[in-house]
């Protein structure tokens, strides 16, 4: 990955995993990557990482198992008519 020099990093990776998200490679209820393998995906530290998943569940896209994971949120059904 090319990195923006004036994008933080974890901004880039969190845009990577939400695109993902959106386009179905983590489809709801999935599990994402941990913070080892963003780390090995992207080669950041894991602090970077971190912050990623925790921006992930902030913004409402993931939640946290503890001890299990983070997985994608699952979407709110539309109310039938």
């Amino acid at each position: 990955m090319e990195w923006e020099p004036d994008v933080p990093r974890w901004r880039q990776i969190f845009a990577v995993v939400e695109e993902r998200i959106a386009d179905g490679t983590y489809p709801p209820g999935s599990q994402l990557p941990g913070v080892l393998a963003l780390q090995a995906e992207f080669g950041v530290a894991q602090m970077t990482a971190r912050r990623v998943l925790t921006e992930l569940r902030a913004a409402g896209l993931a939640q946290m198992q503890p001890g299990v994971g983070t997985f994608v949120t699952e979407l709110p059904q539309p109310p039938s008519s």
